[in-house]
């Protein structure tokens, strides 16, 4: 196959505000190396994280909710997600669909033609139960705002389905958070579980997810969101934020709240569960600073968790609930790639339902 030298990319030149994100017209096509593929990349999608880095929000300087602008504090020595600084120029994006054209040298050349998406979490193969091992496409490694992209060969998971690839990019980011979330909170049928921001890709996912495990969901979500939302299975809908979220639930027992939003109402968050409840994180898109009473903490039996990094599995099992047809994605827009500044500008005002993505 004849492939050009140059792709056409959309690169992150270093912290700061929309402006740069720069499109190349001739930006240096990567050739995959020992154990890589190379991706004709049909779809990416847009999440939390590409504004993220972008803007520096993952300092520790930082204790804004997350605008999507620059915070005067931060320059490139902070660090990310991983608490490395990120090396620039970047090309961001971790949810890429697409078509594997080649690969590096210890990679079953059958591969080639396949249809895959990618699982994000960059491991260690020798090690892949350490988490301090790990790094994140389009984060530590060129991602998918581009034509073409190389990831590891164990990070490209063929599909057998249906859907468009700009369907198929919704999945990789937001519903693996959203079941590495549920599974450390081992949600499961009994649970009544609370989804603030249920409109975002994420929650949208946890809603699909959760209901999947067979729990009962609970959504938050602005008003004029209900309807879209409703489509995802929720039991009930609430408001984003009722003023007495206690109230707003009548007599509804909530054994699990999982949230991506954090910020000024955490607290009613937390004390709306049960005794024994569950919180599970990973986000804070309203701001990362709350206020906790460690009474409600230890007096009610609380459990906490913090996901960011996946085990393998969870991958694997999305491909299967997907060419299953257990969820379905949850596209809101799509851009085209010269078009990203314009995309994040939409994500960031939070005014769609689901999943925003770029194709080439």
């Amino acid at each position: 196959m004849n492939l050009p030298a140059t792709m056409r990319a959309m690169v992150t030149m270093g912290h700061g505000d929309l402006d740069q994100i720069v499109l190349h017209e001739n930006w240096p096509r990567p050739d995959p190396v020992v154990g890589e593929v190379l991706i004709r990349v049909g779809a990416c999608g847009l999440n939390n994280t590409d504004v993220n880095t972008r803007t520096g929000w993952y300092s520790k300087a930082v204790s804004e909710a997350t605008t999507g602008g620059a915070y005067a504090k931060v320059n490139d020595d902070d660090p990310t997600w991983g608490g490395a600084p990120i090396v620039f120029p970047r090309i961001q994006g971790a949810d890429v669909c697409g078509e594997i054209v080649a690969v590096g040298a210890g990679v079953d050349p059958s591969r080639i033609g396949a249809r895959v998406i990618t699982d994000n979490w960059l491991r260690d193969l020798q090690d892949l139960g350490n988490k301090d091992k790990t790094g994140y496409f389009g984060s530590e490694r060129d991602g998918g705002f581009a034509e073409y992209t190389t990831i590891p060969s164990e990070n490209a998971l063929a599909v057998q389905s249906g859907l468009s690839d700009a369907e198929l990019a919704t999945f990789s980011c937001s519903y693996s958070t959203a079941e590495g979330m549920l599974t450390r909170a081992k949600v499961n049928k009994a649970d009544t579980v609370l989804v603030p921001g249920a409109s975002g890709g994420v929650g949208g996912a946890l809603v699909q997810l959760a209901k999947r495990r067979g729990a009962r969901v609970i959504a938050m979500a602005s008003e004029t969101k209900h309807d879209t939302v409703a489509l995802l299975g929720a039991d009930r809908l609430l408001p984003r934020a009722p003023d007495n979220l206690r109230s707003a639930l009548d007599s509804e027992k909530i054994t699990v709240v999982a949230d991506v939003v954090g910020g000024p109402y955490w607290p009613q968050l937390i004390d709306i569960l049960e005794r024994g409840g569950r919180y599970t994180c990973s986000g804070a898109i309203a701001g990362p600073m709350v206020d906790l009473d460690l009474r409600t903490f230890y007096l009610r039996d609380l459990t906490f968790t913090g996901s960011t990094v996946i085990d393998p599995e969870v991958m694997s099992n999305l491909v299967r609930y997907i060419e299953a047809g257990e969820i379905k994605p949850n596209l809101a827009a799509t851009y085209p790639l010269d078009e990203l500044r314009a995309a994040q500008a939409a994500f960031i005002a939070k005014e769609h339902t689901g999943n925003i993505v770029v194709c080439p």
